[in-house]
């Protein structure tokens, strides 16, 4: 129960980290095009450093010791599991991102509804990825995991706040609406942290689908995000950082 605690409390802490990236919001209407992508670069790049050494490294680790050697199968099929998944949520639920513009079905719903939509299908899986840092039972690595999501999500907060701003929304209630998009993951915690807790034999599955999850969105969605304005080349020194600093927070925590 411990376990199940410290997942859901530092998954809804990383959560709250998008309110306080949004903060900026109080006091600047507009960021420069290439200092956002830095971030969201920045953003991209520690989710790929935590998606490889704290969730498919530990899975393979975990693995071989439930499955007899078969570690790298099983994170094999739970990735490709887990990026599937994203895909048919993506491809069924309506929603509609500031850059990319609209995906999925058509809807009725208000535009701001679609925002948040795609923000939650985008804060489940790191959620997950928490929870399940934490079901794994090492708390070092799981504090080291959200930590690393929580400074991801500052950018992304501010990336949510600063074009409601532009839709007209008030600085406070887009504030707001930033940080009540990082909700999602506490739920994602909470599932991921007890899943793995009482189900031991799926921790390896768990990680692995988490980190699919994971890949998913960055390769989907952050990315192709932070180059859609031509400033790609500080967005791609910005992955670089970004991986950088989780790889040795990782092994200053691990």
């Amino acid at each position: 129960m411990s376990l199940i605690a410290w997942g859901f409390a530092a998954s809804m802490l990383a959560g709250l980290a998008t309110g306080v990236g949004a903060l900026p919001a109080l006091f600047f209407k507009d960021v420069p095009d290439k200092i956002l992508n830095t971030m969201l670069g920045g953003a991209a790049g520690v989710m790929l450093a935590a998606t490889s050494f704290s969730l498919i490294v530990p899975g393979i680790e975990s693995g071989n010791e439930i499955w007899s050697g078969g570690g790298v199968y099983i994170v094999a099929f739970g990735m490709l599991s887990g990026a599937v998944c994203l895909d048919r949520i993506d491809k069924w639920l309506p929603h509609e991102h500031f850059v990319m513009g609209h995906e999925g079905p058509d809807s009725a719903l208000k535009r701001i509804w679609l925002f948040i939509i795609a923000i939650t299908i985008h804060n489940f899986p790191e959620g997950l990825a928490v929870g399940v840092g934490f079901g794994a039972g090492d708390v070092s690595s799981g504090i080291g995991l959200a930590v690393g999501i929580g400074l991801q999500n500052m950018p992304e907060g501010l990336a949510v706040a600063l074009p409601l701003l532009g839709l007209g929304y008030n600085r406070w209630k887009a504030v707001g609406i930033a940080t009540l998009t990082g909700l999602a993951e506490p739920t994602g915690g909470l599932l991921g942290v007890a899943a793995v807790t009482v189900f031991r034999a799926v921790l390896p599955l768990g990680l692995a689908f988490a980190a699919g999850a994971m890949l998913f969105v960055i390769s989907d969605e952050i990315i192709p995000e932070t180059h859609s304005k031509g400033k790609s080349r500080s967005a791609t020194f910005g992955v670089m950082i970004g991986f950088v600093i989780m790889m040795a927070m990782d092994n200053l925590l691990g």
